[in-house]
């Protein structure tokens, strides 16, 4: 499997993880996770939002859930978040719908991961690119991505 620059940056930072790859044409979460033969509770996608502040802050959440809006703004800081625009999301991070990792972007941004992460021993995140994830320690990712855990979901 070629490697991605999210599986680089592990690598750099001796951290531990699986690769896993499918078929690009599949990007709904739930369906990866059932192709991953996992639970959808420890798959999760990474959301890009902007805030009343126009500063942009990243969610990592489960894949078969929603952003609560209110407790993300809540949890970063600001009166209130949406999610950036599809077409905005490529020029910002480095990524591509589908392809978003918490890890590797273009620039750093506030990220929070959902509580949630924490009761898996191991989740998948992407990998940077469509048809990849990575299934690595929680508690690596937020280390590496600076994050925080916090209850987001609905």
């Amino acid at each position: 499997m070629e490697k991605t620059n999210v599986m680089r940056i592990l690598d750099s930072e001796s951290v531990s993880y699986t690769p896993f790859e499918y078929d690009e044409s599949i990007t709904e979460g739930v369906v990866i996770a059932k192709i991953l033969g996992e639970n959808e509770e420890c798959v999760f996608k990474t959301l890009v939002t902007v805030g009343n502040d126009l500063k942009n802050y990243v969610f990592v959440i489960p894949v078969a859930q929603k952003l609560d809006l209110k407790k993300a703004a809540k949890a970063v800081g600001v009166k209130n978040v949406e999610m950036i625009k599809q077409k905005e999301l490529f020029p910002l991070t480095g990524y591509i719908h589908g392809g978003c990792s918490p890890i590797g972007m273009k620039k750093q941004f506030k990220t929070v991961i959902d509580e949630t992460a924490l009761i898996c021993d191991d989740f998948y995140v992407s990998a940077g690119k469509v048809g990849k994830q990575v299934k690595v320690d929680p508690t690596d990712i937020a280390r590496l991505s600076k994050a925080t855990f916090c209850d987001l979901v609905v």
